[in-house]
């Protein structure tokens, strides 16, 4: 893998995304065409089928910690580019997989993703925490592309997080998410057409989401990876996603490092 460019570096740190072509090969993306293909027919127990969850036509299928019963998967997260990417634009000296997931709009998908930031989701604080988006299929507007609040990273402010499937199980005392829609001529935003191969690195405070999949026969498969680096600790709080298969072991304050959070770099 290429080093990080240090206007790539800067971008990261400046925008809270980057848009990085090429990085992972085809033979990356046919390996986890073929693992996203296996998962969707016998998924892991936290898969959620996000489109019938919300009534809506077509299908969204969300699975986590996927690298634990997918072998490709996990080859992904310990062999390829994911975790020296993050690493790099983080300005990490360590870096633990947080989790992975498959996030697939198939064409059809009225589901939208709602707008959040990723980080207050999780049982975790610090602030190099960062998500990579590797697209396995063509992305544009029509099918999904995600879009991103260039820059509110920077706000250094945290929003109650936001149910995907439409329910309210976040208790988090914060603030809710802004009316990002009402604010498009105040805000700058971007996202990027995407190749397979092509990825994005955000940061876990960037507020972004995206449409549905519009298209009648592009899907839009993506093989996300969380990532971790040296200031993060575990700090488990009530009303949280629900994610982790196992209980980490951890204690409140603790470095990530586990079976479940294993560390990949350093």
């Amino acid at each position: 893998m290429r080093d990080m460019t240090a206007d790539e570096i800067k971008t990261y740190a400046q925008d809270g995304i980057v848009c990085l072509r090429g990085m992972f090969s085809a033979d990356w993306v046919n390996k986890l065409r073929a693992a996203a293909e296996r998962s969707m027919q016998n998924p892991g127990d936290l898969h959620v089928e996000l489109a019938a969850e919300r009534q809506e036509a077509g299908r969204f299928f969300h699975d986590t910690f996927v690298w634990r019963y997918n072998e490709t998967c996990r080859s992904c997260v310990y062999d390829s580019p994911a975790a020296q990417i993050a690493n790099q634009l983080m300005g990490a000296t360590r870096t633990n997989i947080f989790f992975d997931q498959w996030l697939i709009k198939e064409p059809g998908s009225e589901t939208k993703t709602p707008w959040h930031q990723d980080m207050t989701y999780w049982p975790i604080d610090g602030t190099q925490i960062s998500t990579l988006w590797l697209a396995l299929d063509p992305v544009d507007k029509e099918n999904g592309a995600v879009e991103y609040v260039k820059g509110s990273h920077l706000w250094q402010r945290k929003f109650k997080p936001v149910s995907f499937g439409g329910g309210n199980q976040y208790k988090e005392e914060l603030p809710e998410v802004p009316d990002i829609e009402a604010m498009r001529d105040d805000l700058e935003f971007i996202s990027f057409d995407m190749q397979p191969g092509d990825c994005t690195l955000h940061n876990g405070l960037t507020i972004h989401g995206s449409p549905g999949n519009l298209s009648l026969d592009q899907r839009r498969r993506a093989w996300v990876s969380r990532w971790a680096g040296d200031d993060v600790v575990y700090k488990p709080r009530e009303g949280l996603q629900e994610m982790p298969p196992i209980p980490p072991g951890l204690k409140s304050g603790d470095p990530l490092d586990s079976d479940l959070w294993p560390r990949i770099i350093g």
